[in-house]
């Protein structure tokens, strides 16, 4: 494995096929040892890294911990907490990967959901001593509720019950169950010691009664997003980029490409506003000649005949499936402010790179994330409650099912500059209907 200085992705790993992981779990259950863990053991840090952090905890006199080397601020290595998501690029021989370290103190929950919202696969990391714990239930909720595919499970700290089997199957029958509740399928339970290194890379002959893959090996054993590149093509545009000095009078359309693929001289319309052109070049930064931009790629073009393109329209080509757009909808969202989130009250929408307001105009069924529990009764829905919901919006929006462009669905929303919940836009909500769509209930397979 390599990766870049401080975490960036060399130049071979950016042309490369590339899984995004969330690493979540309850708070001191081991997420961050287990990856420090990873990446030390398979010489995947920076030259000096490791060294640097054994130096700095000898001068300090704080014992060295793998969760160090990705806790950058010394409050985190103080409090023993990660609290913002890490960034962790790195790469085995079969493709390139993008880690985050969800937080799983319940205070900051709520980055996870941007971390999660990008991801293609998920590890659920358990402490074997302590047991599922609140927020063990809450992350499984909210790797579901964003529609992460694949999920393992890693329970850690075996050696703190003597690495025993019964132990270790009691805790995978427990978490297998419960996930199954909400539909997530798990593929696979790994029982590992971060501390001592036991099944991350190397295995350990103290629990030789287990026969399945060690952490690096599920890791290529995920599999990437099936078909991405066959889906209808979308690109939330970020921006529009102009260099007038020297001449220049390209006009690019930038984003980053979540699915399909598109080449020159293909038709494309922009969402919700309906325009339409044609791409003229593919640009790229160095410059180089490119014929075909991918799924996952940062990408720009040119038009052959210019239009007014904003921030926050969807590019989609014209010969394939239109997302959808309205100004309401059905959703399923996880709500983590401190305040409720009140019927009529307008808070900031952000899907893809569109921003505007919406508010909740009817709460369909709520659902405690740590029992399940539903209630058809509430109009409001409170602090980490999942929630299927009515949204109007201010303005035409462009999004697709999930099964369609998983992506386009997913949405947060904002309130005083921070994250206060996030979700799936599962439906278009209509006038008429009274209740969510049938098969989409909020606690069974399709949840």
């Amino acid at each position: 494995m390599r990766t870049g200085e401080a975490g960036t992705p060399t130049g071979e790993a950016r042309n490369r096929e590339r899984l995004r992981l969330v690493i979540g779990g309850h708070v001191d259950h081991g997420k961050s040892t287990v990856i420090g863990r990873l990446l030390a053991d398979t010489g995947s840090l920076p030259a000096g890294r490791l060294d640097q952090v054994r130096a700095r905890c000898e001068r300090t006199g704080i014992p060295f911990e793998y969760a160090f080397l990705l806790d950058a601020l010394r409050d985190e290595q103080r409090q023993g907490i990660t609290i913002e998501a890490a960034r962790i690029f790195f790469e085995t021989a079969t493709r390139s990967y993008l880690l985050f370290d969800a937080p799983g103190h319940v205070e900051f929950l709520r980055n996870m959901v941007t971390g999660t919202a990008q991801a293609d696969a998920a590890f659920l990391v358990l402490d074997a001593h302590e047991g599922l714990r609140e927020n063990s239930f809450r992350h499984g909720v909210l790797m579901s509720l964003l529609g992460v595919r694949h999920l393992a499970v890693l329970v850690n700290k075996m050696d703190l019950v003597e690495f025993e089997r019964t132990v270790f199957e009691t805790l995978s029958g427990e978490i297998q169950r419960f996930l199954g509740t909400l539909g997530v399928e798990v593929v696979r339970v790994i029982p590992v010691s971060g501390r001592e290194g036991s099944n991350v890379v190397h295995r350990d002959p103290r629990m030789a009664w287990y026969d399945g893959p060690t952490v690096v090996e599920q890791l290529d054993r995920f599999p990437a997003e099936a078909g991405a590149e066959a889906k209808p093509f979308r690109m939330p545009v970020q921006d529009v980029y102009r260099f007038p000095r020297g001449g220049d009078r390209r006009r690019i359309v930038a984003g980053t490409i979540e699915s399909g693929t598109l080449r020159p001289g293909d038709e494309v319309v922009f969402h919700p506003s309906g325009k339409r052109s044609r791409v003229l070049t593919l640009e790229a930064f160095p410059p180089e000649d490119r014929h075909v931009a991918r799924a996952g790629e940062a990408a720009g073009f040119t038009l052959a005949e210019q239009v007014y393109v904003p921030r926050g329209e969807v590019v989609a080509r014209a010969a394939e499936l239109s997302p959808l757009v309205t100004t309401r909808f059905g959703a399923r969202i996880f709500w983590l402010g401190q305040a409720p989130l009140e019927f009529g009250k307008e808070y900031v929408l952000r899907v893809g790179t569109s921003r505007g307001t919406a508010r909740m105009e009817r709460v369909v069924r709520v659902v405690n994330a740590s029992t399940l529990v539903v209630d058809d009764g509430k109009s409001l829905v409170e602090r980490h409650e999942v929630a299927d919901v009515i949204l109007v919006s201010d303005r035409p929006l462009a999004w697709d099912p999930p099964e369609v462009c998983l992506a386009m669905s997913r949405f947060v929303i904002v309130e005083d500059h921070r994250i206060v919940g996030g979700g799936v836009i599962r439906a278009v909500a209509q006038e008429e209907r009274q209740n969510a769509p049938e098969g989409n209930s909020l606690v069974g397979r399709n949840a």
